[in-house]
């Protein structure tokens, strides 16, 4: 009998909280408190102190967060701010949304992550910000890239979307730059039932700004301070992750588990594994492997009923939504060879030994180990 492993089964988190969220949902009902209201209140202070961050500012995605961060940096047209190739378009969309350009870097081979010193060597006189992504849950190199910022005098902001609960060198990733900015999208470690995010600062004036932005450039009803948007965090999603983030820290600890038990199983295989940085501690958000033969094992695996998934098979540059910015293939190597290899397995806290080994073995299978 195949064992069928699911890529992803949000049922299973769901069902021993189940009584939990109803309530949480009823008393939003109840309330009436369908847009902001006083759940969304309370889970911006508890995200806050959660994250060890002065102020939390939720919105109705990652995305929309991102994008008020270009907002209260006065990023605009004419301006660039230098990235990784390697992520979702989503982190570039903030960019292209205020008019600015991206300026794309090639990554580090081992984490996948904004290599500083190619970081370091792209800034011109039109950049205005550099945007790391901490990517499938591991930190970037923080402090490098810090320091790049301070001898450019550039502020950081850190795309946080897949890793909430990771640490840089005993502190929570969201922390170092001027901001941070998390993604609840359904399918990360905080997850809402639906969409919604936030940004994270130390700065009050930027938090205060980003109310308003968030709320058509509004602080009192009817005046408009300057021009914003519709970008508020539902009651209930608030009230759903409120719930879920009593319970992320044990979440995390399964996920990590996983994450070396994958590692055990998998140490003798050909695959490349994830390896954690010395100065950082993944959430694993992603298990991610790689190997030339990545589509032919993705393949081998779905038919023995084994979901996973790719994360990123294109790399942004070479997305068509930016052809008009001339890149091409072969100008950010480390990134293009990453997307044609690697491979997400199967990761959620709920994910049994069982389900664990019948990967490994099929993946074995595969190799003939």
């Amino acid at each position: 009998m195949i064992l069928s492993v699911p890529y992803l089964d949000l049922a299973a988190q769901m069902r021993p909280i189940r009584p939990e969220i109803d309530a949480a949902i009823a008393r939003v009902l109840d309330s009436c408190s369908f847009c902001l209201g006083p759940d969304v209140d309370a889970f911006e202070r508890e995200f806050a102190a959660f994250s060890g961050a002065p102020h939390a500012v939720a919105f109705n995605s990652g995305t929309s967060a991102l994008h008020v961060a270009m907002r209260l940096l006065d990023i605009g047209a004419g301006d660039e701010v230098i990235t990784t190739p390697f992520t979702f378009v989503a982190t570039t969309w903030a960019i292209s949304y205020v008019g600015a350009t991206p300026r794309f870097v090639d990554i580090e081979e081992a984490t996948f992550n904004l290599d500083p010193a190619k970081a370091e060597a792209a800034i011109s006189s039109r950049t205005k910000a550099i945007l790391p992504v901490h990517l499938y849950g591991h930190p970037a190199n923080l402090e490098p890239l810090l320091a790049v910022c301070g001898a450019a005098n550039l502020p950081l902001i850190e795309d946080a979307a897949q890793a909430h609960s990771a640490f840089y060198k005993n502190k929570c990733v969201g922390n170092f730059g001027v901001l941070g900015v998390f993604s609840f999208y359904p399918g990360k470690n905080l997850g809402a039932y639906g969409e919604s995010g936030a940004l994270v600062t130390s700065d009050p004036n930027l938090a205060e700004r980003a109310r308003s932005l968030r709320n058509h450039g509004s602080t009192v009803r009817y005046y408009h301070d300057e021009i914003g948007y519709n970008y508020r965090m539902e009651g209930i999603q608030g009230a759903v992750l409120r719930v879920k983030l009593k319970h992320l820290t044990a979440w995390t600890e399964a996920r990590r588990r996983i994450a070396h038990r994958y590692h055990a199983l998998l140490a003798d295989t050909p695959l490349q594994l994830p390896r954690e940085a010395p100065h950082a501690r993944s959430a694993y958000h992603l298990y991610v492997v790689r190997h030339p033969r990545r589509d032919a094992l993705m393949k081998f695996l779905e038919a023995r009923q084994i979901g996973c998934a790719l994360h990123y098979p294109v790399p942004v540059h070479l997305q068509k939504c930016y052809a008009a910015l001339a890149y091409k293939a072969g100008d950010f190597p480390i990134a293009e060879k990453a997307a044609s290899e690697c491979l997400s397995l199967p990761i959620y806290p709920e994910l049994t030994d069982e389900q664990i080994e019948a990967v490994a073995a099929a993946i074995r299978q595969f190799f003939g180990a």
